[in-house]
């Protein structure tokens, strides 16, 4: 196992969906979640976690305390403490083997206790870069409405046609210190958000694409910029809700240049993914891993999965 983190950093990724839902409401039908003020489609931090907990249990063969474990013939799925018992109650254990603990930490109810760990990964609010527009379709079903009916059932739902939606989040190296997070770990969160976004294909999310993956690692003791989010802009001249595809839009980011640049004192080097389709408007009208280096003097790395 590598060596546990030291330093903070700071992560941002946007990925897009068309014609799903990349975050359904159970409180209002399972419909996509709109800020009804701004027009802004909302996903969970909850909804990106399980996303990067189902890739690394189902493709990294890492073991995962949050999940449903079934342990009967009648399907019934375990609760907290059961899902504990499974480890011998021990929180040791559980930290060693359950890289979702170390990662986002949580309250393991024990057996006669439990304990909470604060997780060092955090994750706000995923928000669309865009005002985004809800459409809602009927259809037949392939079965009769009750027996002896001549009628197919009905279904409806809702989806966005298109939304690319950002993510915020920080690593908190005093919060790794308790649950021992290390740098294979954050290895693993990065290549579980990029391919975990692309490998969730259900009927509501297939289609997910990410986009740009920024991880800018800190130098300078309890120290990160913060907002690196609200430092890049989707450029369009059409309105928000007719967007459709990486085509119809560009995203600004020399704000976001001119402030990594200022604070490299503070910055031990930053990793980068970007997919081709993602077009950008600053001053060199591109991303280039050779252009952010040279725009701010500050090392670059690829992240390549």
């Amino acid at each position: 196992m590598s060596e546990e983190i030291k330093n903070r950093s700071e992560i941002f990724f946007i990925y897009d969906i068309r014609d799903g839902n990349p975050n359904g409401d159970p409180m209002d039908e399972n419909k996509p979640r709109i800020d009804e003020e701004t027009g802004i489609n909302l996903v969970t931090d909850v909804r990106l976690k399980r996303t990067i907990r189902d890739y690394l249990h189902n493709f990294k063969d890492q073991e995962i305390f949050v999940r449903e474990v079934i342990y009967d013939a009648g399907g019934h799925v375990q609760d907290g403490k059961m899902r504990a018992g499974n480890f011998a109650n021990d929180p040791t254990r559980i930290l060693n083997e359950c890289i979702d603990i170390r990662l986002f930490g949580g309250v393991i109810p024990l057996k006669d206790d439990s304990i909470t760990y604060t997780g060092p990964v955090q994750f706000k609010m995923g928000r669309s870069l865009h005002r985004v527009a809800m459409m809602h379709i009927k259809g037949t079903g392939a079965f009769a409405s009750k027996e002896g009916s001549k009628q197919a059932t009905f279904r409806e739902e809702d989806f966005l046609p298109y939304s690319l939606i950002s993510f915020y989040g920080i690593v908190n190296e005093n919060a790794a210190k308790h649950t021992h997070l290390t740098e294979d770990d954050l290895k693993l969160l990065l290549e579980g958000t990029w391919n975990g976004t692309k490998s969730l294909i259900s009927r509501s999310k297939a289609g997910q694409v990410p986009r740009l993956l920024l991880k800018v690692n800190y130098s300078k003791e309890n120290y990160h910029i913060g907002d690196l989010d609200k430092m890049l802009k989707l450029v369009t001249e059409m309105p928000h809700e007719k967007i459709r595809d990486t085509t119809d839009y560009q995203l600004e980011i020399s704000e976001l240049i001119k402030k990594l640049a200022s604070e490299k004192v503070s910055i031990k080097d930053i990793e980068i993914c970007v997919d081709g389709r993602i077009k950008f408007c600053n001053e060199g009208a591109s991303f280039p891993i050779e252009g952010l280096a040279a725009a701010t003097g500050i090392a670059i790395k690829p992240i390549v999965f």
